[in-house]
């Protein structure tokens, strides 16, 4: 059952000039500054609600709301208020304000703390700062599938794009095959017929000495794949018995592996194990939403204590010298857990997100959310603010590539190489060999 909510603080505020940040619950939700004035983003339908926002949470009307954190500039010269999660690893309370003839009441359905601070962006990172995570190693520059080929990626796709990164002297330390080598959401041990042997590219990625990565959505469970047919008591249930609902995407309604099931939480350390015995080293775990849905468990733990256990055990499966990027993830329960976070919706070739959904692909959405999380680079792990893309068919590219650089985050190219024109391999080239702002060094 959901906690009430109860008031945390009351103040005045300056309608005109003040100012509200929202944290979204997970890398795809908006989160930013918004003027008293401004329409937050809401989920513009049910499925996106479940998939890219807090599943189960409406927020009323003509209301500011922050999961586990929300922080307020009253616009009148006084301090900046932050409301923040004790122990966000443990509980996320979402934080609620309205203003009333120039009154701001604060209220909160579970324990938070005030900070103050001079901004926004300066008291989110003291409070960050407070959690004291150890600084993330230097992400690797990497080369993704994903924005050229989608799911309809080829084995002979990534060696095509193996040469030409040889041919176009890109310095690029990984190369990460993404979703659509697998032959189902949930069978990732199992090919598609689009790739003929997952450790003899791996091998061929090394042998032109660069690291070999993949993509997974380790939670959640296509109902066509094997898995789910074979093994339906490993799936998170629902109270009245049928199966949590992970909403709808790749034209199915997906599922949830139960990871603390004994025999699902072996079989995921077993495909975890495969794909680093086989060369793998860099893992983009994704959709990890699912992961932290309510549900029915073989063991009865709350679910952010599931979601945490089963990315420790991909972890542990994967070594620690093995680099772990999330995606789709409840961002404040993933604290200390990942070496790099999305922190931001997909980009797009486009601007606009499709009915004007900030959580959904585009690059507005993606610049938006990137910018109000950049207090999170360096202190939780390394921002992704999403990957480059150069090519000439790519709306406003200049300006996609100028909020990549300014993050100082995880650099990743996205483009089938041998279409980038001269602006577009010097731009990626320049970007992949750009400082690093946590070490300061010249990759």
């Amino acid at each position: 059952m959901p906690h009430p909510f109860t008031s945390v603080a009351s103040l005045p505020v300056d309608p005109a000039n003040a100012r509200i940040h929202e944290e979204g619950w997970q890398s795809w939700s908006p989160s930013g500054s918004y003027a008293l004035g401004d329409r937050p983003y809401r989920p513009t339908n049910d499925n996106w609600a479940t998939v890219c926002y807090r599943p189960g949470v409406t927020v009323p009307d003509g209301t500011f709301q922050g999961e586990g954190l929300l922080a307020l500039d009253p616009g009148d010269g006084s301090a900046v208020r932050l409301w923040a999660a004790v122990d966000p690893t443990a509980e996320v309370p979402s934080v609620r304000l309205t203003v009333t003839d120039g009154v701001a009441e604060v209220s909160a359905d579970g324990p938070v703390k005030e900070w103050t601070g001079t901004d926004i962006q300066s008291v989110l990172a003291d409070w960050a700062c407070a959690q004291q995570v150890p600084a993330p190693r230097p992400a690797p520059t990497v080369w993704c599938s994903w924005y050229e080929y989608f799911t309809n990626v080829t084995e002979d796709d990534i060696h095509e794009n193996l040469r030409a990164m040889d041919t176009l002297d890109l310095p690029i330390d990984v190369v990460q095959i993404d979703d659509g080598y697998q032959s189902a959401l949930g069978d990732w041990l199992t090919l598609s017929g689009r790739f003929r042997s997952r450790a003899g590219i791996a091998d061929a990625i090394r042998a032109r000495g660069r690291r070999a990565g993949i993509w997974t959505a380790p939670f959640l469970v296509d109902p066509a794949s094997d898995l789910a047919t074979e093994h339906a008591d490993w799936l998170v249930r629902d109270p009245a018995g049928g199966f949590t609902h992970a909403g709808r995407n790749w034209g199915h309604d997906l599922r949830v592996l139960d990871t603390t099931h004994p025999e699902a939480a072996a079989y995921l350390t077993d495909v975890f194990r495969t794909l680093r015995s086989e060369g793998y080293d860099y893992f983009k775990v994704d959709f990890l939403y699912a992961g932290a849905l309510d549900g029915v468990r073989h063991k009865d733990i709350d679910a952010l204590t599931a979601y945490r256990e089963g990315i420790e055990l991909i972890r542990e499966a994967i070594g620690e010298d093995a680099y772990l990027l999330g995606c789709g993830a409840p961002l404040l329960a993933s604290i200390g857990l990942f070496d790099a976070m999305r922190v931001s919706p997909d980009t797009a070739p486009h601007r606009r997100p499709e009915a004007d959904d900030y959580s959904q692909p585009g690059q507005d959405p993606a610049e938006f959310t990137g910018v109000g999380r950049q207090w999170q680079h360096g202190r939780f792990w390394v921002n992704d603010p999403d990957c480059l893309m150069a090519r000439p068919a790519v709306e406003t590219r200049e300006r996609w590539a100028a909020h990549v650089e300014a993050t100082g985050g995880l650099m990743a190219s996205s483009d089938r190489l041998l279409s980038l024109d001269e602006w577009g391999v010097t731009t990626t080239r320049r970007l992949l060999s750009g400082v690093d702002e946590l070490s300061g060094a010249t990759e």
